[in-house]
C-alpha cells in the first residue's frame, strides 16, 4: 500500500506482526514508525530495541529472533526495529522463516529500508505476515492527497488546486511539504480559518528554488524579459551568486533537454535518469513550451558563459549579463537552433 493509505489501514487492522517500510522518502518511513509506536508501544524504553541491518549476518540473526521472542515489560507490544535489513534468501530460510510464519503474538517487527537490496536478497515484501508500505518517491497525486488528508484531519478544507500549488511550491519534496503544511495549519488556526486558499499559500510559503527555476525557464519560453529579470533577482536575494545561478541554469536546461528526448512514462524516465516523477512531469511540461532546438541553444549559451568564467575571459557578473542578452536577443533567440550536444 502507499503511505497515504497506511493510517487508515492501521485504524482498521490494529497491530500487525511485521511491517516493511521501503522507499527513498525518509519522511514516510520515520512517520510510519512513529505512528506505530504511538498506537501500540506501551513503554518506549523497556519494550523497544533497534538493530543495524548490515550487522545482522549469519549467526547474529539469532539476536533479532531473541529480541522478538522476549516478553514485554509493560504487558503490551514489544517493538523491534531493524534498519537497512537485506538478508539473503538462504539466511531467511534458515534463521527467519519460522519467525515470519509463526510470529510471536506480542511482538512487532518494523523494517525500514531505503531500497530493495541487491540481487539474491530475500523478497521480504512477499513473505507471510508482512505489511508492506511503499515509501518511494511520491508522484504529484499522492502528495496532493497527503496534503488534503492532513488538512482535513485538522479541520481545514483544501481543494485540489490549492494542494497542487503547495506541492508545486515545494517541488513535491515531502520533508518540506510536511513542514510547510504544519506551518499553514498553525496559520489557519491563529486566523480562525477553516479553508486553506491559494492566497494563503502564496502569502505564507516561499517557492522552492527549483520551482523558481521552472518559473525562470517558463518566462524565457514566453519571451517575458521582465519576469525573467524579476525571478533572477529573487534567486540572487536567496543566496545565489552569478556563478551558482549560471551553473544551476546550465544543469536545468540540460535536464530539460534530456527529458525532452526521453521516451516512456514519467515513472520510467524518472527511474532511468534518477529523478523524481514530479520533476520529469514538470520538465516535460516546460520543454513543450520551447520551439524545436531552443533548449539546446539555451544550454549551449549558458554553458559557454560558464566556460568563459572558468577560462578567465569573463567575470561572473558580465557572464550573467551576456547570457541573458543572448537568450533573449541573440542570434536564434526564439527560433529553432542548429547543432548537436
Amino acid at each position: 500500500m502507499k503511505y497515504v493509505d497506511f493510517r487508515k489501514f492501521t485504524d482498521e487492522n490494529g497491530a500487525r506482526p511485521v511491517y516493511l517500510f521501503e522507499g527513498e522518502e525518509t519522511y514516510f518511513r520515520e512517520r510510519g514508525e512513529a505512528l506505530l509506536k504511538k498506537r501500540f508501544l506501551g513503554d518506549p524504553v523497556l519494550d523497544f530495541s533497534a538493530f543495524d541491518g548490515p550487522s545482522l549476518k549469519g549467526e547474529k540473526l539469532k539476536n533479532l529472533a531473541d529480541a522478538l521472542n522476549s516478553f514485554s515489560f509493560s504487558g503490551g507490544k514489544r517493538f523491534v526495529k531493524v534498519s537497512e535489513f537485506y538478508p539473503t534468501e538462504k539466511e531467511y530460510e534458515f534463521y527467519l522463516k519460522e519467525l515470519f510464519d509463526n510470529p510471536p503474538p506480542d511482538s512487532v517487527l518494523v523494517i525500514s529500508n531505503a531500497g530493495k537490496g541487491k540481487a539474491g536478497t530475500a523478497a521480504l515484501a512477499k513473505k507471510p505476515g508482512v505489511t508492506y508500505v511503499d515509501c518511494g518517491r511520491s508522484d504529484e497525486e499522492t502528495v496532493k492527497k497527503w496534503i488534503f488528508v492532513t488538512c482535513k484531519r485538522a479541520g481545514v478544507y483544501a481543494d485540489g488546486v490549492t494542494c497542487g500549488k503547495l506541492a508545486e511550491y515545494c517541488v513535491c519534496d515531502m520533508s518540506r511539504i510536511a513542514g510547510e503544511t504544519e506551518k499553514l495549519l498553525l496559520y489557519c488556526a491563529a486566523k480562525g480559518l477553516t479553508r486553506l486558499t491559494d492566497e494563503v499559500v502564496e502569502e505564507a510559503v516561499y517557492p522552492d528554488s527549483e520551482y523558481k527555476l521552472y518559473e525562470l525557464s517558463g518566462a524565457l519560453s514566453r519571451r517575458n524579459y521582465s519576469a525573467f529579470s524579476r525571478i533572477l533577482g529573487e534567486l540572487s536575494s536567496k543566496g545565489y551568486d552569478e556563478l551558482s545561478l549560471l551553473n544551476t541554469l546550465c544543469y536545468h536546461f540540460r535536464g530539460l533537454y534530456e527529458v525532452s528526448l526521453s521516451r516512456g512514462s514519467d515513472r520510467e524516465v524518472a527511474a532511468a535518469l534518477g529523478m523524481k516523477e514530479y520533476a520529469v512531469k514538470k520538465s516535460r511540461e516546460q520543454a513543450g513550451g520551447f520551439p524545436e532546438g531552443e533548449l539546446l541553444r539555451c544550454y549551449g549559451d549558458v554553458y559557454a558563459a560558464v566556460s568563459g568564467i572558468k577560462s578567465g575571459e569573463l567575470t561572473p557578473p558580465s557572464a550573467l549579463k551576456k547570457v541573458t542578452a543572448r537568450l533573449f536577443f541573440g542570434p536564434g533567440a526564439g527560433r529553432p537552433a542548429r547543432g548537436k550536444l
